[in-house]
């Protein structure tokens, strides 16, 4: 290990032990407990990666990351905002109802039924090719990740769907014979 790496360790460090309850705390104000941890880490991930663009000073080091955690936040919510709009988008009628077809009525709600299952993370790859018309290289631009790791993430959320799709279309298991009659209480005859 270099220098540099050590001290880039060392400062990071000591901004973490400095700064990671009173940013926990600022966080959980602002979302629920649940999401608060995976805020936090988002937040000490970002100064990681740009460790040079954070202040030298605690104060002003501590400032840059609530700053930070507060973009993080406000990102989630306009992602779940257009997730949201998303959602309603798939359940009003489509295109050209006339009231006949009940199918395309069930296939709606099968969807949305499905999509609600799906994690924010398969949702916004979804959200980024079909609804917002983005290609891979621009979606994955987006999020910024590597193409290939949108590509892998894009098919893994289309599975889930269509997984979650074929849960809902299959019927539930039928009865098996033991559970089906009620039991004797003479024993076997």
């Amino acid at each position: 290990m270099n220098r540099a790496t050590a001290d880039a360790e060392a400062a990071f460090r000591e901004l973490f032990e400095a700064a990671y309850d009173d940013l926990l705390v600022f966080v959980e104000r602002r979302t629920d407990f649940a999401l608060a941890d995976d805020v936090v880490a988002e937040t000490f991930l970002v100064a990681w990666r740009r460790l040079d663009d954070v202040p030298g000073s605690l104060d002003a080091a501590r400032a840059w990351l609530f700053t930070v955690a507060h973009n993080l936040l406000r990102n989630r919510q306009r992602s779940e905002q257009r997730q949201q709009k998303l959602v309603l988008r798939i359940l009003r009628e489509p295109e050209g109802y006339t009231g006949g077809d009940a199918d395309a009525v069930a296939a709606h709600v099968d969807l949305a039924r499905a999509w609600q299952h799906l994690s924010p993370a398969d949702q916004e790859a979804l959200t980024l090719t079909a609804i917002e018309d983005l290609t891979g290289p621009q979606a994955a631009h987006v999020l910024g990740i590597s193409r290939t790791a949108f590509s892998l993430r894009l098919l893994r959320a289309r599975r889930r769907l269509r997984q979650h799709l074929r849960q809902q279309q299959e019927p539930g298991p039928a009865p098996s014979p033991a559970t089906a009659r009620p039991a004797s209480s003479g024993g076997p005859a």
